[in-house]
């Protein structure tokens, strides 16, 4: 492929930051989780290499896709889903950092309360574990109350 002077090249299109993910989550349930979505050509799973954390997750990982449509619908249907009580941050690699906690939340409050809820682990069951239904009605009362902060019309009655 020719040189294209610094813009994003196809590869990187199809490419997908996934971002905090619980400890418990490895390369396995990673690739579960997103391949109902598209073709899988790579996945890089991160590791701490030294220190004190050496041998145990980052917390984050890249997905890459043969297609950027296939991409595209997996940020659609990931990002913010939550996984073992934890939103997902799921974004192309290409974007630049927004400020984490607003692109999170508000993009999180857009999501149809299904995807906010549901839940992916290792099991093919979809069932909660108490406190990860605790993690998630947590999560729930504080996208409420943020919300109730920026929009004071929405007070409780």
């Amino acid at each position: 492929m020719p040189d294209t002077g610094g813009f994003v090249d196809e590869k990187n299109e199809s490419r997908l930051y996934v971002g905090n993910l619980d400890l418990r989550i490895n390369e396995a349930a990673l690739l579960k989780m997103f391949s109902p979505y598209g073709k899988i050509i790579s996945e890089d799973f991160l590791w701490h290499t030294r220190g004190p954390k050496k041998g145990e997750p980052r917390g984050y990982a890249f997905v890459q896709y043969s297609r950027k449509e296939e991409a595209e619908v997996a940020v659609e249907k990931m990002h913010g889903r939550l996984a073992c009580g934890r939103p997902l941050v799921v974004r192309f690699a290409s974007e630049k950092h927004l400020e984490e906690s607003s692109y999170d939340h508000s993009k999180r409050l857009l999501l149809p309360e299904a995807n906010r809820t549901r839940f992916v682990t290792g099991s093919s069951s979809g069932q909660m574990s108490r406190d990860e239904k605790v993690a998630a009605i947590k999560n729930k009362l504080k996208a409420l109350e943020e919300d109730e902060k920026r929009d004071p019309k929405k007070q409780k009655r």
